[in-house]
């Protein structure tokens, strides 16, 4: 590990062509010394937003923290609060929060997002959550996530934003993991109490740098490196690329540029690790399928009905089923039909399936998103 140089330094400048970005922004860069919302800092980070995704041409989510902490302004609490105050403010300043990020971003359109660890954990919900996000990102919208803190309990909590981002990032496939924060990435010693502390560049695996990581969070935030640390380990770990920045907006804008301010993590077995949740899935039931549908699976694209010619079991929407060719498994992935549904539009083209089922929510049976194939 060596002292830290710019992306710039290393590749000439050139910019990455992430096609899906998740940055995580942690509430001491949204917010004042008092806990307000700052508007200045979100439309900076809303500038640097934009211009990364004109430079890589990619897609970004956006995991956002400080509802709690505005919340709390806006109702002139005090700490400590007691887990209904708390649900409250997180309620009162999720209105604030995105109120602002709206004006921001404008004329781009912003989806709200609110999540606990239950829609992780459950197949279904996290089919839904999953679906969500694509479809907003293919509508042209900017997904702006937080953790659902007005319903959360400790057993359905994340417990932080930055562990949140790791699971959005697993959720939508993404590139690469930013999490942004007040320290200008990872150092080899505490930068506040050691002045000649050096800042790693890369970083190759997470477990040996975990020493590396404070304890503390700032006063208005609810993590710190450690658990910025554990996030990239679950993202780096997923195939994901995570780095850690600091600067805000401007650090965005310098991304952009192919600078990096702070410290790059590298991603672990990058294709095979991000499907790996996937492969491991109990299977409910099996879909054969014929060699067109076979080709356009292995050419990257999502299995339509048109292409299913038996259907096998009891499932429902989002359960994991085997895709078989021939009686030869070649792949399983999250279905978007159940078993019932799907047997009646098996070998239909997607025009049909409201005539046949009166509705369709979705054009493919299994999306390349929720599918791995066998090796």
């Amino acid at each position: 590990m060596t002292d830290a140089v710019t992306s710039a330094e290393r590749a000439g400048g050139a910019t990455p062509a992430w096609r899906r970005i998740v940055i995580k922004v942690g509430t001491s860069s949204l917010t004042d010394e008092r806990g307000r919302i700052y508007p200045p800092l979100l439309w900076a980070l809303a500038r640097g937003v934009e211009r990364l995704q004109r430079a890589t041409r990619g897609k970004v989510v956006l995991v956002s923290s400080g509802a709690g902490a505005a919340g709390r302004e806006q109702l002139r609490l005090s700490l400590p609060l007691t887990v209904p105050d708390k649900q409250a403010a997180a309620a009162v300043g999720q209105t604030l929060l995105m109120l602002e990020w709206a004006r921001a971003f404008a004329p781009q359109p912003v989806a709200q997002l609110l999540l606990t660890a239950a829609d992780i954990q459950d197949r279904e919900r996290y089919v839904n959550a999953k679906n969500t996000l694509l479809a907003s990102l293919k509508l042209g919208a900017l997904p702006v996530i937080n953790e659902n803190d007005s319903v959360a309990t400790s057993e359905l909590r994340f417990g932080d934003n930055d562990t949140l981002s790791a699971w959005v990032a697993h959720l939508v496939g993404a590139d690469v993991l930013v999490i942004l924060t007040d320290v200008p990435g990872l150092y080899d010693a505490d930068p506040r109490t050691h002045p000649d502390a050096k800042r790693l560049d890369t970083v190759e695996d997470v477990g040996a740098v975990m020493h590396l990581a404070g304890s503390e969070g700032t006063k208005r935030g609810t993590g710190g490196m450690v658990t910025k640390l554990r996030a990239a380990a679950l993202a780096t770990g997923a195939g994901t690329e995570t780095l850690i920045i600091g600067g805000g907006g401007a650090a965005l804008e310098a991304l952009a540029e192919g600078e990096l301010w702070g410290t790059r993590l590298l991603a672990q077995a990058p294709i095979a690790a991000r499907k790996s949740w996937l492969a491991r899935q109990p299977t409910r039931g099996a879909l054969e399928i014929d060699a067109g549908a076979l080709a356009a699976l292995r050419a990257g694209r999502s299995l339509l009905p048109r292409g299913v010619t038996a259907v096998a079991g009891d499932f429902a929407f989002g359960d994991a089923v085997a895709v078989t060719h021939g009686g030869v498994r070649v792949g399983q992935g999250l279905c978007n039909y159940s078993s019932h549904a799907l047997a009646a539009i098996r070998g239909r083209h997607t025009r049909e399936i409201v005539g046949v089922l009166g509705y369709k929510d979705y054009d493919e049976v299994i999306h390349r998103d929720n599918l791995v194939l066998t090796p």
